[in-house]
């Protein structure tokens, strides 16, 4: 292998016909939901419901109480979850009684 800084090692990818890397693109710089890039109208139309679907989802499990995951199904609340819920429900009253006042 020659000391030149364009080589690098043959399990990294790079332009084979150069030997320089590829550009890697930043982080969150593809856009799933992209009308301009080439997949098909049926392909978008999927990743843009399954894009909706993990924001419901982000949202529901903000407003769903500790206990609510393991009822849904069919199990047994755990403890903690169960003093959790407490302590939710005690703060939420203790802010209406302070609005109140």
């Amino acid at each position: 292998m020659s000391s030149d800084s364009t080589a690098f090692p043959e399990t990294e990818t790079g332009n084979p016909q150069t030997g320089e890397r590829y550009q890697e693109a930043p982080p969150n710089a593809h856009d799933n939901i992209d009308s301009k890039d080439q997949r098909s109208h049926k392909n978008t139309v999927a990743a843009a419901a399954a894009a909706n679907k993990e924001q419901e989802r982000a949202e529901n499990a903000e407003t769903l109480a500790p206990t609510e995951i393991a009822k849904s199904h069919g199990n047994e609340p755990s403890r903690g979850a169960v003093i959790d819920e407490q302590i939710e429900n005690e703060e939420a009253e203790y802010l209406r009684r302070k609005g109140k006042a």
